[in-house]
């Protein structure tokens, strides 16, 4: 996660999900500011992990916090932030397609394979992006839900899927 001009930075911010850990990339964006390159919740598969040379930087993410913050107040409905480049092409694909499935709205993952021009074949692969995707909550894979309507496979939890969809009305009562 590290190259030769760049700091890996992170912050911890208090949410109703727990505490989440911000990392991203100094100089990381054509403004000169922090890229994002995760967000993970507690609990998560393979959650990033603050490593040795990582600097804590509050005032790196004092954007995203504030996003954040009234994203989980019910004020903000879509995330204006820059994130760092990564996975493969097919990857970031599917996470394109995920940004555009609307606050308080799901989507199947077959809906993303037909989305991204992949047959109902690929839809296997469709998961495994979507599972891999680094940045939960700000990059929506929770609006993705099983073709029968059932909360299925979310690296933070399904208990976090149905808190984040029940916020964004999502959820039928």
């Amino acid at each position: 996660m590290t190259g030769a001009q760049e700091t890996v930075v992170y912050e911890i911010v208090e949410s109703p999900l727990g505490e989440l850990l911000l990392v991203g990339r100094a100089s990381g964006t054509a403004k000169g500011g922090t890229a994002l390159a995760s967000l993970s919740l507690p609990g998560q598969k393979g959650r990033a992990v603050v490593q040795d040379g990582w600097r804590r930087d509050p005032a790196a993410f004092e954007e995203i916090g504030r996003q954040l913050s009234s994203y989980f107040s019910g004020r903000l409905t879509r995330f204006e932030i820059e994130y760092a480049e990564g996975g493969t092409d097919f990857q970031r694909r599917v996470w394109r397609a995920l940004e555009d499935v609307p606050y308080g709205r799901t989507t199947t993952y077959k809906e993303i394979a037909a989305r991204v021009g992949t047959s109902a074949v690929g839809v296997r692969a469709v998961g495994t992006a979507i599972g891999r995707n680094p940045l939960l909550v700000v990059r929506p894979c929770h609006r993705v839900i099983g073709a029968d309507g059932a909360l299925r496979g979310y690296a933070g939890g399904l208990e976090s899927k149905a808190r984040l969809l029940g916020l964004e009305g999502a959820l039928a009562p």
